[in-house]
Parts: structure tokens; C-alpha cells; sequence
């Protein structure tokens, strides 16, 4: 069976591989810890040292985590700026009121709502895909339905 690649921007790569850096460089500092803690004698009732392994255990778990991602990861480079893609940023107005917002659309880890970064796969993002400037697309949510009209593509 062939490996699944997971779209990804170019700063989510980026991004990622800063956090692996930053943990690489504090598992000395944890590993210290660790010793320390067990150097105080008996691990049974020793909290420092149940604490210090805990520590350890879930940066590692994170960076494993982080590494598989990097390994399977596909770097898109959005090179077409007249049709929505991975790395796009659009602009657009809701049909219904005429609000309008700006997304950045990226791939499932790098999801931030907050940031305005929707994933491709959520139901805006995939209903995006695709479109060019001046389209209105149909967007299917959980609960409902509405329309959006694309006024800027970046």
C-alpha cells in the first residue's frame, strides 16, 4: 500500500520544522532534569521524578509526532493565482448578509480559524477549491447551507 501525502504550504513545513528544532534543543535540558530527580533515591515516591519522566515522555511523543508529519507531508507551491489552490488567500462576501472576510486556505494541520487559515478539507475550504474571482459557490456545512461570493485571489 502506498503512503498517503498530506498537502501542506510551504510555512506550515516552515513552521513545523521550527517546533522540531525548538524541542531537539530542550531534551538536554529534560534529560537533566530527569537525572536530577533520580538522583534523589527512591523512584517509588519520588514526584520530581514521576514529573521530569512525564515531561520527557510527551515532548518526545510531540516531536515523533511532528517528524511523522514532516515525512509524510507533500509541499504544495501555489503558483496559479486565478484559481483557488492550497497556500491561496481569498477573499469573499457572504451572499446573505454581505459580510466579508479573508482565508487562507492550508492544509488540515495547519487549520487556525482564529488566523483566518481554513483547512482545503473543511466544507468552505473544499467547496472553494478550484474557483476562480467572481464565482458565487454553494456551501454545504453540517446544518446548513449558504453562498459566498470569491472577490480576491492572492
Amino acid at each position: 500500500m502506498q503512503p498517503k501525502f498530506v498537502p501542506m504550504t510551504p510555512s506550515g513545513y516552515a513552521k513545523i520544522n521550527q517546533e522540531i528544532d525548538d524541542l531537539k534543543q530542550t531534551r538536554p535540558a529534560l534529560i537533566k532534569a530527569l537525572a536530577d530527580a533520580r538522583a534523589l533515591g527512591d523512584l517509588s515516591e519520588n514526584a520530581e521524578y514521576s514529573a521530569a519522566k512525564r515531561d520527557l515522555r510527551r515532548m518526545e511523543g510531540r516531536l515523533r509526532y511532528l517528524q511523522r508529519q514532516i515525512s509524510y507531508s507533500k509541499i504544495i507551491q501555489n503558483t496559479n493565482h486565478s484559481k483557488i489552490d492550497l497556500g491561496s488567500i481569498v477573499k469573499m462576501r457572504f451572499v446573505d448578509d454581505h459580510d466579508e472576510i479573508t482565508y487562507e486556505i492550508v492544509g488540515k494541520h495547519e487549520a487556525d480559524v482564529v488566523n483566518n487559515k481554513i483547512s482545503f478539507q473543511s466544507p468552505l475550504g473544499s467547496a472553494l477549491m478550484h474557483h476562480k474571482t467572481h464565482d458565487i459557490v454553494l456551501v454545504t456545512a453540517p446544518d446548513e447551507q449558504y453562498q459566498v461570493e470569491i472577490l480576491e485571489i492572492n
